[in-house]
């Protein structure tokens, strides 16, 4: 091969290579998928606040500002969510010692089930009090630390025993009532926003070699994101009602999968309102004090989220996991229009002056 050729092949290869080399990962002995934004340096594998640490070539750790080193269970990139564990297995520490604090970090718990206050009771009694959790990693053979919902603890004064004393009232937690955790919880992300390039196929990435803006790589010819997909249910459904008769369009729509509408994509469910009751607790509808998911009253500072059209509102945890699994309200089984989500956004946080936008 004459010189200049050889030149220009090896200039052709290194810019190939270069391109499609994946970002160094020092954790040999972990079997986590870790790709942008989480990435090892700040060289541009990982967007600012995504940068990890590897222990041991085994553990892959995540620095928060005010909390410190997590350890990295699982990264959902088409979820934009990322489960966390604490090293030491004892996750109540670090919601009483920090409030689990993740401001000057790019994420956000994925539950705010609501406030909780923690009890460290004597070991000397073998009374179970009813209502509240036992914290086994705080606990050990001379006393025990016990929790329960603030609101619980407010209402009832004379429920807690005397042999129990407050060791810190309204910590926010970051996990649900009913899927207590002492050692994990689940975080989320919204910048960078990857989600419409995951659920084409493809992948993010840095735009550039400078700045913030991305791109995506690999994205799937003629693939339709899910959202997309609920669109045109949305719009069959629509077309098949208008038909005369409208059964003789029902087997193509089958055929094609158009009536099967699954749960909302994560941008969608954001788009609906969402509003937290104010110190006064008054609620839009004053007889409906009950989410009518968990059945659990409506308290101060909790987060709600309210269905378009229908203006069926519940805790924001609970209806979020719904709608992940049903396009659908839980009350009235009307399917939202996504048109006019942003109208009724809108008329909502104007009339609702008891709510305060998270």
């Amino acid at each position: 091969m004459a010189p200049s050729l050889l030149i220009l092949f090896l200039l052709f290869l290194q810019k190939a290579t270069s391109k499609n080399t994946t970002c160094h990962n020092p954790c040999l002995g972990n079997s986590l998928v870790v790709r942008f934004p989480f990435g090892f340096d700040n060289n541009r594998c990982s967007y600012p606040g995504f940068k990890l640490s590897c222990v041991n070539e085994t553990q892959i750790t995540l620095d928060l500002p005010n909390i410190g080193n997590l350890t990295v269970e699982n990264i959902n990139y088409g979820g934009q969510t990322v489960t966390i564990s604490d090293p030491q297995k004892c996750l109540a520490k670090k919601f009483i010692d920090s409030s689990f604090d993740l401001s000057g970090s790019p994420f956000t718990p994925e539950y705010y089930d609501r406030f909780f206050t923690f009890l460290n009771c004597s070991s000397n009694s073998t009374t179970v009090i009813p209502g509240t959790r036992y914290i086994n990693c705080l606990s050990n053979e001379n006393f025990t630390v016990v929790t329960l919902p603030t609101s619980i603890y407010e209402s009832f004064p004379n429920h807690m025993p005397p042999f129990c004393k407050e060791l810190k009232k309204r910590v926010p937690v970051p996990v649900t009532w009913y899927g207590w955790s002492e050692t994990e919880t689940r975080l989320i992300w919204n910048e960078p926003y990857c989600l419409p390039c995951e659920e084409d196929g493809g992948t993010c990435r840095f735009k550039g070699n400078t700045g913030l803006a991305i791109d995506c790589s690999g994205r799937s010819k003629g693939h339709l994101p899910r959202s997309a997909k609920y669109g045109i249910a949305i719009d069959s459904r629509h077309a098949a009602a208008a038909m005369n008769p409208p059964w003789k369009c029902l087997p193509q729509l089958l055929h094609n999968h158009f009536l099967v509408i699954s749960g909302l994509d994560g941008r969608t469910i954001e788009s609906y309102p969402k509003t937290q009751l104010g110190e006064s607790g008054r609620l839009p509808k004053p007889h409906d004090n009950t989410c009518p998911i968990c059945l659990s009253e409506y308290q101060a500072k909790d987060t709600l989220r309210t269905i378009p059209d229908c203006n069926h509102y519940f805790h924001a945890s609970c209806i979020d996991e719904w709608l992940k699994m049903n396009a659908t309200c839980p009350l009235c089984r009307n399917s939202p229009d996504a048109s006019s989500v942003a109208t009724h956004s809108s008329s909502l946080t104007s009339s609702s002056s008891p709510f305060s936008t998270p």
